[in-house]
C-alpha cells in the first residue's frame, strides 16, 4: 500500500499515543461513521481530502453501518454479508463477489484515507447488531461468529498501518452474550492481524469504554462518548475519572457534541454551534485526553436530503467554523513537548462553575489554562520551572498567539482575556524563561 504511515502503539508512560518510533501522535478525529456505507469512491476522496487539509489524522467509520446497513445496499449497490440458508445475514459470510463487492469498497476508502495521511478508527459492526435497544439490527452476532469475522478483518487489514480497531458502536455491555460477542471480536481481530492494531471501545452515550472492560486485556485505550444531551460541557468529568483508574490507560473524548446536532436530540432546543465543540475539546484535552474527536451531525450521517433533525447536505458541513477551527488544538499541544503534559487545576488560583469552568494542562516549562467565556480570573504561578515565564493570549477560533508580558515565577497573576461572552473562549498560555 502507498502509505508512509507508521503503526500506532501506546506511550511508555500509558498516557498517549505515539507512532511505531516513539514519535507523539496527537488524535485529531472526525465521525464519519456511514462512509463505506453511503458514499462513492469520488465523493470519499472529496470528503477526505478536505479533512487532510484541516489537519484532521482519523476518521471514525463503521463496516456494518447503522443506518440499515446489512439491508441498504451501499452506494454501487452493494451489501456487506450474504445470507445463510435460513435468510438470516451471516457475519461468517462476507460477500466477496466481483471485484466491485462491498468490501473492495472498503479497501479503496482505508488506502484513500492512508494516502492522505489519515488513520481509520475502525468499527467492525455499529452495536445495534448484537444489541438492538434501538435502531434497525438485526442482531446476528453470537460468540462464535464474532470471532470467525474478527478473524478474517484482522487478516484482511493486517498490512493497512493506519487501522486502529474499535469495539462497541453506542450501545452498553447488558447481558453475557453482549460481552461474549464483543471479547470474541477482540479475540478474532488479534489472530487476525497478530496484535499489530491498537484495540479500543466505543460505548454508549455519557459513559466511556473504562465503565465495563477497562481491565480487559485486549483493551488499548479508553474511549468516551460524553454524547449530545445538556449544552453545557462537562466531559472532563468523563476524562478526569478515566485518568485515575488504575490500570493506567491513555483515555479521550471520541464522540462529544456535534456541530449543528439539535441539543439534547430535539431540534426545538436548537444546535450545539462551534462554540460548544471548541469547548469540548479543549476541556476534554486540557483534563487528560490524549487527543480529540470532532464531529459534525450532517458529516457523520453523510447527509444529502434536508430535515429539521439534519440541517445540511455534508458538503456545506465538511466547511463549518468548528471543523476548521479543530486545527488549532493539535497546533497548541503540537507545539509543546507533550508526552510530558499533565492535567493540572492547581493552575487556576480560584474556578468558576457550570458553563464557565476553566481547565488547565502543563509541563515542566509550560502551562495552559481555558476559560469557555473569557472571565477573568488569577493564575498561580511558580509551579512551572524558572524564574520568569511569558504570558500570551492564544486564540481558538484563529490559532494566533497576543503578548501579554512577563512575569516573576511565583505567587498569583490576574489575568483578563481580550473579550468576553459566549463564544469568546481563551487559552492563557505561560511559558517558562529559563
Amino acid at each position: 500500500m502507498p502509505s508512509t504511515l507508521q503503526q500506532l502503539k501506546v506511550s511508555d508512560n500509558k498516557r498517549f499515543l505515539v507512532h511505531a518510533d516513539g514519535t507523539p501522535f496527537f488524535w485529531l478525529g472526525d465521525t464519519a461513521w456511514e462512509i463505506f456505507h453511503r458514499l462513492s469512491r469520488e465523493d470519499a476522496d472529496e470528503y477526505l481530502r478536505g479533512r487532510a487539509e484541516q489537519k484532521f489524522n482519523v476518521i471514525q467509520a463503521v463496516a456494518l453501518a447503522e443506518f440499515e446497513g446489512l439491508t441498504v445496499d451501499n452506494y454501487y449497490g452493494r451489501r456487506p454479508l450474504k445470507q445463510d440458508a435460513q435468510g438470516q445475514y451471516d457475519p461468517t459470510l462476507p460477500d466477496l463477489d466481483g471485484d466491485d463487492n462491498y468490501w473492495s469498497h472498503v479497501d479503496y476508502i482505508i488506502d484513500r484515507a492512508a494516502h492522505y495521511g489519515i488513520y481509520v478508527a475502525l468499527l467492525p459492526t455499529w452495536g445495534d447488531k448484537y444489541n438492538q435497544m434501538w435502531g434497525k439490527g438485526p442482531e446476528i452476532f453470537n460468540a462464535d461468529n464474532a470471532r470467525v469475522f474478527g478473524q478474517w478483518l484482522g487478516e484482511r487489514y493486517k498490512d493497512r498501518p493506519n487501522i486502529i480497531w474499535v469495539l462497541g458502536g453506542d450501545r452498553p455491555l447488558q447481558t453475557l452474550r453482549h460481552f461474549e460477542v464483543i471479547y470474541s471480536l477482540a479475540a478474532g481481530l488479534r489472530e487476525g492481524d497478530g496484535g499489530r492494531s491498537l484495540i479500543t471501545y466505543h460505548p454508549n452515550g455519557d459513559s466511556s469504554s473504562s465503565r465495563h472492560v477497562h481491565d480487559a486485556p485486549w483493551l488499548d485505550f479508553n474511549m468516551i462518548q460524553s454524547g449530545h444531551h445538556e449544552q453545557i460541557r462537562v466531559n472532563y468529568k468523563h476524562v478526569s475519572a478515566d485518568y485515575e483508574r488504575l490500570p493506567v490507560k491513555p483515555t479521550f473524548d471520541a464522540e462529544p457534541c456535534y456541530e449543528d446536532h439539535p441539543i439534547n436530540f430535539r431540534a426545538a432546543n436548537g444546535y450545539f454551534d462551534q462554540a460548544d465543540v471548541r469547548t469540548a475539546a479543549y476541556y476534554a484535552v486540557f483534563s487528560g485526553s490524549f487527543g480529540h474527536t470532532y464531529g459534525h451531525h450532517c458529516i457523520w450521517s453523510m447527509t444529502t436530503k434536508l430535515e429539521s433533525y439534519f440541517i445540511m447536505h455534508w458538503r456545506q458541513a465538511l466547511v463549518r467554523p468548528g471543523a476548521r477551527q479543530m486545527q488549532h488544538v493539535r497546533s497548541l499541544i503540537e507545539s509543546v513537548p507533550f508526552l510530558e503534559r499533565v492535567p493540572d487545576q492547581s493552575l487556576i488560583d480560584e474556578n468558576y462553575e457550570g458553563a464557565n469552568y476553566m481547565a488547565a494542562t502543563r509541563g515542566e516549562n509550560y502551562g495552559f489554562i481555558y476559560t469557555p467565556n473569557g472571565l477573568p480570573f488569577r493564575a498561580r504561578l511558580g509551579i512551572l520551572q524558572g524564574r520568569r515565564v511569558a504570558a500570551s493570549w492564544y486564540d481558538p477560533r484563529t490559532g494566533e498567539y497576543a503578548a501579554i508580558g512577563e512575569y516573576d515565577n511565583s505567587g498569583e497573576a490576574a489575568f483578563t482575556p481580550p473579550s468576553s461572552g459566549r463564544g469568546n473562549d481563551w487559552v492563557l498560555a505561560l511559558k517558562s524563561l529559563i
